[in-house]
């Protein structure tokens, strides 16, 4: 989805309620800010909450602190903040894996589409299909045909069970037909590590978790799964491109309170997030890392999780995906 069309897209799923919004509460902060990030760091999640945090704390005159809970492919940390006291000061950076598990997920500890109160879809970018360097592979069509010529004897890794890595691994597998063996790991840093030394040959990833080692020269990336061409990869392919529009797929990373946070609160925190996402400090840095700044409503930012929601467990479903 392109990037004009995905502003668009949240435009069109709630008009804007600036009548009827609660004064804000303006002892709020009074303390540090925790944000939960379910994934390690070094990943696109953690890099969004890093630089929104130390915005953040410059215009709430507070710390903002982000925190890594890592393990069981995003539920510690979801249900960390889904237990956490609603007063505004545990926070979850919530992305495309969120969306996924609430459809494949049979044990989770809280109710994915009640849970939580989206504060706003901060960022997006696309996915990228990346390979070892050492793979004798130039282009998509190599990879694939490669593939097929060794089924199930090549690996892809994953941040873990049901998050967007695993999902985009299968969309992959589902449209072309290809059999490779799914690897999970405690996020995507983690196998982005045995991606470079080889022990994994491929992996779906967004954006800012493999660009740094695509401009290296240690990964070569393969496919932009979007419906054109990044700019910040304008030689790689699109899923358009190769034939597989049904491959076009953004990353998307947003920001949530445990539900029962006051309104006041949300829409605070709403307001001065989306200040912090559209200025032009952090759009630079965004930037750089492939994303595209959106911030969003809250209402458009929750219809768009539930609509989300309801895309992966369609997929989920007809895939036969199981945790």
């Amino acid at each position: 989805m392109k990037r004009r069309d995905f502003n668009h897209y949240l435009a069109a799923l709630g008009a804007l309620s600036a009548t009827g919004i609660a004064r804000a509460d303006t002892n709020y902060p009074r303390k540090p800010v925790n944000i939960i990030v379910p994934y390690s760091a070094g990943g696109g999640t953690d890099i969004v909450a890093r630089i929104v945090a130390q915005h953040l704390t410059e215009r709430v005159k507070q710390p903002v602190i982000v925190e890594n809970r890592v393990g069981g492919g995003g539920t510690i940390g979801w249900n960390a903040v889904a237990r956490a006291n609603p007063d505004g000061y545990t926070l979850l950076t919530a992305e495309t894996s969120f969306s996924i598990a609430a459809g494949l997920v049979k044990d989770l500890q809280f109710d994915p589409k009640k849970s939580f109160s989206m504060i706003t879809i901060a960022a997006s970018v696309p996915h990228v299909l990346v390979v070892n360097a050492d793979l004798p592979v130039k282009t998509f069509e190599e990879f694939v045909a490669l593939v097929k010529k060794n089924p199930n004897k090549m690996f892809y890794g994953s941040g873990g069970v049901g998050t967007n890595t695993h999902l985009g691994g299968e969309l992959l597998k589902s449209l072309t037909g290809i059999n490779m063996t799914h690897v999970p790991y405690k996020g995507a840093s983690a196998v982005l590590a045995d991606l470079l030394g080889g022990q994994v040959q491929a992996l779906v990833s967004s954006m800012p978790t493999v660009l740094p080692s695509i401009k290296s020269g240690r990964l070569r990336a393969l496919l932009v799964t979007d419906t054109q061409r990044s700019s910040s990869l304008p030689d790689v392919p699109s899923a358009v491109d190769v034939g597989l529009p049904g491959m076009a797929m953004r990353f998307w990373i947003g920001f949530a309170a445990p539900a029962g946070t006051s309104n006041d609160i949300l829409n605070q925190l709403n307001k001065e997030i989306v200040a912090v996402v559209k200025s032009p400090a952090a759009i630079e840095q965004l930037g750089k890392q492939g994303l595209d700044a959106i911030g969003s409503s809250r209402e458009e930012a929750q219809k768009m999780v539930l609509e989300e929601m309801a895309r992966w467990e369609k997929l989920i479903k007809e895939a036969g995906i199981t945790t």
